[in-house]
């Protein structure tokens, strides 16, 4: 018998946590600083409903109907001749779940590193910060393995007893830690005209096509889409599940801790500004990667014994963030040894981290040449077409029992579903993939 979430609201926070990750807390704040402030979080919230929630139902309809791992969900909807497309599809979802996951417990690493080393300074602990805030190999492979270690004893126990467990208590956290930090940043000089840029739209921005491109490709990455992970979650739905409703949740809760988390950077960077801190190259906000371990950093050490604490709260922040997400993806290639190969779940387990643990420590070795090509390999090549291939089953791949199908010849409301799932939502996610991966 497959596992399954024992309640909605189980599934809800596993599944918002699987999208909740460091793009929410880095990356939204950065495309809204750089693309228009308020009119891109307008743009943002309407592709939401236009692109990311249809693409977010579609995957979790796939998974839910076949009841499987995504390369026999995909092999098993992709009908005719489409069928071995679909097998290859759901095995290069595997794949580059192990990828990403490569990857992305480098970095959940190094925010835990930053946590710890804050809170050492802060008890004045200066011997261990120093060896946890300077760069070097050493380091880089221990925190790395201690990630792996923590996703995989989460992966361990079970959707229920493991990942929905843990996603009941880590995402409560994870917005309390949010709501703290944004009540603290208000507080200091220059936060308002942050909050003012944020939430207030300037009308002429809304003629730049910049921001809808843009807005688009982040929602869609936003809700965590073409990897498969929202497709496992889907298959460990009980029947009869209503996969509208918890697509919206999920989206909702995504959405709102992405505007959180703008609420949090985007009035950190005007008090970093006020403080005299360097927040912009050319005529835009540094972004990501040196925001987050340049920028803020300075901003903290400009607070004082204050800033130390301020700094662990957010990295630990983005700590948790990171394991809602690491903990959901390494279900893919689980699900995967569990379903393909028969495995006991302690093997599949040992298997699947044992493979992302030499992968990610190929990344550490080699970090010039490789990290950056395979996060571009993951984030702009397979992501977006993973997801227009998932639209592209559910509109005209899948035929016999196709679930919008027949809903379509009940109610006018899901013609209007599946006409917009066959024909606009590839249309715009062909766009996210060719701004993304040709352009």
């Amino acid at each position: 018998m497959r596992d399954s979430f024992k309640s909605r609201i189980g599934f809800v926070l596993a599944a918002a946590g699987s999208a909740v990750g460091l793009g929410n807390i880095w990356g939204f704040p950065t495309q809204v600083a750089n693309h228009g402030g308020g009119a891109f979080l307008l743009v943002y919230l309407c592709v939401i409903f236009v692109l990311a929630i249809p693409a977010l139902y579609s995957e979790m309809l796939i998974g839910h109907h076949a009841q499987a791992n995504p390369v026999r969900s995909l092999k098993q909807l992709s009908e005719g001749r489409m069928r071995p497309v679909g097998a290859t599809m759901g095995l290069l979802n595997v794949i580059g779940s192990c990828l990403m996951l490569s990857f992305y417990h480098i970095v959940a690493g190094w925010m835990l590193v930053h946590a710890l080393g804050y809170l050492a300074t802060a008890m004045g602990l200066s011997g261990i910060a120093d060896f946890l805030l300077t760069g070097s190999m050493v380091r880089d492979l221990v925190f790395t393995s201690v990630f792996l270690i923590l996703t995989a004893s989460v992966v361990l126990k079970g959707v229920e007893q493991g990942i929905e467990l843990w996603s009941k208590r880590l995402m409560p956290l994870l917005v309390i830690l949010l709501v703290g930090l944004i009540v603290y940043i208000a507080s200091l000089p220059g936060a308002g005209e942050g909050f003012k840029t944020y939430l207030i739209p300037e009308i002429q921005q809304f003629t730049d096509p910049d921001i809808y491109i843009a807005a688009m490709g982040q929602a869609f990455f936003s809700l965590s889409i073409g990897l498969g992970g929202m497709m496992i979650y889907g298959s460990y739905l009980r029947p009869g599940a209503q996969l509208g409703r918890l697509s919206l949740s999920v989206a909702a809760l995504d959405t709102l801790v992405a505007f959180l988390a703008g609420l949090l950077i985007i009035p950190a960077l005007f008090v970093a500004i006020k403080l005299g801190v360097s927040v912009e190259q050319g005529n835009q906000f540094i972004g990501e990667g040196q925001l987050i371990f340049a920028v803020l950093p300075e901003l903290f050490g400009s607070m004082g014994f204050a800033g130390l604490w301020v700094g662990f709260g957010f990295f630990i922040l983005l700590s948790i963030a990171a394991l809602t997400s690491t903990m959901a993806q390494a279900e893919v290639p689980v699900s995967y040894l569990l379903e393909e190969h028969d495995l006991p779940r302690p093997v599949a387990v040992a298997i699947a981290m044992l493979v992302i643990a030499l992968l990610a420590l190929s990344l550490v070795l080699w970090f010039e040449p490789l990290f950056g090509w395979v996060v571009t390999a993951v984030t702009q090549f397979q992501l977006p077409l993973s997801g227009l291939f998932y639209l592209l089953v559910i509109g005209w791949f899948w035929k016999r029992s196709n679930h919008v199908t027949a809903l379509a010849a009940q109610e006018l409301r899901y013609r209007l579903l599946r006409w917009h799932l066959r024909y606009i939502c590839p249309v715009l996610m062909g766009l996210v993939f060719y701004q993304s991966a040709i352009a």
